[in-house]
């Protein structure tokens, strides 16, 4: 019996290190594709992020194109304007360069006197101050008024280069 015994213990023990490398092959392999796994997985995540990145430079471009085309259209119709206004008189050049300024000091104007009239009436009429204000005043007149200062001032501020 002990000599039955000794010689599985002797033929398991000779088995030993192959049973032993083939629990550690296993063992390397899963390890192997857990790591290629994560490596593909990282991969994926990196051309997604440079997908993303390539999609974001090309919105960029196309603004850009955008901003590109908005001035070389601004600048086509000064030179457009400056070409009409050749070989006119100066009054005539002086005339088409007073529109927009004009047409600003009109509605200012108006403004103004609908106000002082409007202010003047109120008083007569015992209209408390707070009252007349907020009529006077009110948002549509607010936002009418600051249109007009933000397109002067506004465009000479993003006019600039």
């Amino acid at each position: 019996m002990i000599t039955l015994l000794s010689t599985l213990i002797s033929f398991l023990a000779g088995g030993l290190p192959k049973i032993l490398d083939f629990v550690q092959d296993r063992s390397d392999k899963s390890q192997e594709l857990a790591i290629m796994q994560l490596q593909m997985q990282r991969e994926m995540e990196m051309a997604k992020l440079g997908f993303q990145v390539q999609e974001r430079i090309a919105e960029i471009q196309a603004e850009q194109a955008y901003v590109d085309a908005q001035v070389a259209e601004k600048q086509a119709v000064y030179n457009h304007d400056i070409e009409i206004g050749k070989g006119a008189s100066q009054w005539v050049v002086n005339l088409r360069a007073s529109v927009r300024p004009v047409i600003t000091y009109c509605m200012f104007g108006m403004l103004a006197f609908i106000n002082i009239w409007g202010a003047w009436y109120a008083w007569h009429e015992g209209v408390p101050f707070v009252e007349a204000l907020n009529l006077l005043w009110d948002e549509d007149t607010q936002i009418l008024f600051a249109s007009i200062i933000s397109f002067w001032f506004g465009s000479q501020a993003f006019g600039r280069k």
